[in-house]
């Protein structure tokens, strides 16, 4: 596998979604949840007050159309870019550990004062970031094409 790119995507299959206030979180969390990343594939820019992460994002949005097809499922490399991040903390994440594997679970948005608040990222095995922020803006992106997903499969839990 090569580095994700963004020209790697084709306009009728790449999602490039902004959430700005809590309904459109819903809706980017649905689509990224059960994204699989690694520990590495997190960075945060303080200076740009920046958090991204980069995804291996199941395509939600195409599952039901490869289930009636009868077709594998397939996966696609986004970035989720949470902008404003003024402060960022870990719980249960091994940042030392670049390789610990990750699933995300949902993201949740607590308001503050003013347009602040604090967006957190929950993931499989209890483990949380929490980022305090000046606003609310998350973006999603998908960066490369389609791959079949690994499993075969369609993420289950409880």
């Amino acid at each position: 596998m090569t580095d994700a790119r963004y020209a790697d995507a084709g306009p009728d299959i790449s999602l490039a979604i902004r959430a700005e206030d809590a309904e459109d979180l819903r809706i980017l969390a649905t689509l990224a949840q059960d994204a699989v990343l690694t520990a590495g594939d997190m960075l945060h820019d303080g200076r740009a007050r920046r958090f991204s992460l980069l995804l291996n994002r199941f395509r939600w949005e195409d599952a039901e159309a490869a289930r009636r097809e009868g077709r594998p499922y397939e996966r696609v490399r986004s970035l989720l870019v949470i902008s404003d991040a003024l402060r960022v903390r870990h719980d249960g994440i091994d940042r030392a550990d670049p390789g610990t594997v990750l699933s995300l679970l949902d993201l949740g948005w607590q308001p503050g004062d003013d347009g602040t608040g604090i967006l957190t990222l929950n993931f499989a095995g209890d483990g949380t970031i929490a980022i305090d922020a000046e606003c609310l803006s998350v973006d999603l992106r998908d960066v490369t094409r389609p791959y079949l997903a690994v499993s075969g499969d369609m993420p289950r839990h409880e």
